[in-house]
């Protein structure tokens, strides 16, 4: 069963790797680029000062923690523990994969550490707006930066599909450990 899927998983990389052109190169490598998305970031952080005053500060500590916890999951107990070797790494595959600007990534990527990440941040900040036209835009966001690793060829679906399961879970739970805190510490802080 599992060779079938690794088999499946491989099939449908290269199908999607394959589907590549001068212009997407361009624009994949910019969304798969985390520097890309400062500004990103910086609006997205004034939107939650604006919103939490104060209480911002304690936000973003929380969502730090879920980004160093994700991040260093992914590749710590994952990476490291799987070795599943990326496309680009594959001795059977490694000819066939359509890469951009020679990048290859490390040797290693079950889980991918972008999909892990981006999704953690997607389903946190979702749950801490509670906005429809929100949630949609940064899953969507989440699901296209995850995409773009498998078009620049240094991750197979499961991969993605590994990293976004973790990093939704992992933000769910320091979401609840988040209001935890918030109904707790903050509100005898700043309310009490």
């Amino acid at each position: 069963m599992i060779e079938f899927l690794l088999d499946l998983d491989t099939k449908l990389f290269l199908f999607l790797n394959s589907l590549h052109s001068s212009f997407w190169d361009t624009i994949m490598w910019w969304i798969s680029d985390k520097e890309f998305w400062y500004p990103f970031y910086g609006i997205l952080i004034l939107a939650m000062v604006w919103r939490y005053k104060w209480n911002a500060v304690a936000t973003l500590l929380f969502i730090a923690l879920l980004i160093t916890l994700s991040d260093q999951l992914s590749v710590k107990a994952f990476k490291e523990v799987f070795e599943r070797f990326r496309p680009t790494h594959n001795p059977e595959i490694g000819d066939m994969v359509h890469t951009v600007k020679g990048y290859r990534g490390g040797d290693f990527g079950f889980v991918s550490s972008h999909a892990a990440n981006t999704f953690a941040m997607a389903f946190f900040t979702s749950r801490l707006f509670r906005n429809r036209y929100y949630t949609w835009f940064i899953f969507i966001w989440a699901a296209v930066v995850s995409y773009s690793r498998i078009y620049l060829g240094v991750h197979y679906p499961l991969d993605i599909l590994g990293g976004a399961l973790l990093g939704i879970i992992l933000g769910y739970l320091v979401f609840l450990l988040y209001k935890w805190f918030g109904n707790g510490y903050l509100k005898q802080t700043f309310y009490g």
